[in-house]
């Protein structure tokens, strides 16, 4: 009998040992991501979004499935989608999809929401808001991008940015403040040029404005908005502009690792980790950690965490103490660019 109560004993020991991460916690099994309008390989934050969710699938042994948006009045039909094949885990991607996903979070209590660039402050304990400090991130660049435009002996530099929802906004006000940092008498509009646009997925919108700005003697241009952010920077490289991208390191997305005309004149690209705010919320739902999973509240990812931080030189000709300032500033920067963390909006002067 002892013999057998030992081997027992053993057997369920080494199923605990054996059986996945993702049946050891919370018992989540499955997770699907909804995509802003756009794709999965976008090369900026729709692609960080399902990099992360593919990580965490293959680390924690999650199925997984992802639902390409091609208009946002699709937003609730592909939360549906995920909520009717009974996944555990939804990744919504982008802030016009916020409203969509609380209501769903709201509806179903027993699935977790994991909204990237949304707001979930006082909102249902299942749905937590992953956001970053973006305004970090364009300050640095700001700071890079004045700093290059000094060397050149020129006056102006500009950024192209997509729909002016508060994460583009957090990228313009930081990087404007950033470039005053360098040059204090620098004027908004001016010496930094900058244009919202209406869609984050049209390019051509994107390059022609790069094209506008070039014209009026930009020399550095930051492109903050998706593939028309990316559209942007792409144009003014291949006619010899330096160039800052965003999200992802665009060296390696938009720039084919070196390979596509122009890479040379990217010199940074302003990083928010979107991959890390998603593997983070995933881990601590796997893991059961409900403190760590920030439900009914928001996620945010900053320089002090590792969520922000601005991409190296690659094949500029920029030089390295350049970037060593920028590392510098890094290490110094703990919160105010003067930029409001939740609208994006400036602050008032003073605050």
């Amino acid at each position: 009998m002892l013999r057998k109560t030992l081997f027992l004993l053993a057997t369920v020991i080494l199923t605990l040992v054996i059986v996945p991460t993702a049946f050891a916690g919370s018992g989540v099994e499955t997770i699907c991501l909804v995509t802003d309008v756009g794709r999965v390989n976008d090369g900026t934050f729709n692609q960080y979004a399902y990099e992360g969710m593919v990580k965490a699938a293959e680390d924690f042994g999650l199925e997984n499935k992802y639902i390409e948006t091609t208009a946002s009045t699709d937003y609730a039909k592909n939360i549906g989608t995920c909520l009717e094949e009974g996944f555990d885990i939804i990744v919504t991607v982008g802030f016009l999809i916020n409203d969509a996903t609380k209501a769903a979070a709201t509806e179903n209590p027993e699935v977790y929401f994991i909204g990237i660039d949304q707001d979930n402050t006082g909102g249902p304990a299942n749905f937590v808001g992953v956001q970053f400090r973006e305004d970090q991130a364009g300050f640095l660049v700001g700071v890079l991008a004045a700093m290059v435009a000094n060397q050149k002996g020129a006056d102006k530099i500009a950024g192209v940015y997509g729909i002016d929802v508060p994460a583009v906004k957090r990228f313009r006000n930081g990087y404007e403040q950033g470039a005053l940092l360098v040059n204090p008498t620098w004027v908004i509009g001016t010496n930094i040029l900058g244009n919202y646009e209406d869609s984050f997925i049209d390019p051509a919108a994107g390059a022609s404005t790069a094209r506008q700005y070039i014209g009026e003697g930009a020399v550095v241009i930051f492109g903050a908005g998706g593939p028309t952010g990316s559209g942007a920077i792409a144009e003014a490289a291949k006619a010899g502009v330096y160039v800052i991208g965003v999200d992802q390191d665009e060296y390696f997305t938009t720039f084919n690792s070196g390979a596509t005309e122009g890479a040379e004149f990217l010199i940074s690209s302003a990083q928010k980790r979107v991959d890390v705010g998603v593997y983070s919320m995933v881990q601590a739902l796997v893991d059961g950690d409900m403190e760590a999973f920030k439900g009914g509240a928001d996620y945010v990812l900053d320089v002090a965490n590792g969520g922000i931080t601005f991409a190296p030189k690659h094949d500029s000709d920029i030089s390295d103490d350049t970037y060593a300032v920028l590392a510098n500033i890094e290490d110094l920067m703990r919160g105010m660019t003067g930029v409001d963390p939740a609208s994006g909006d400036m602050l008032p002067e003073g605050d």
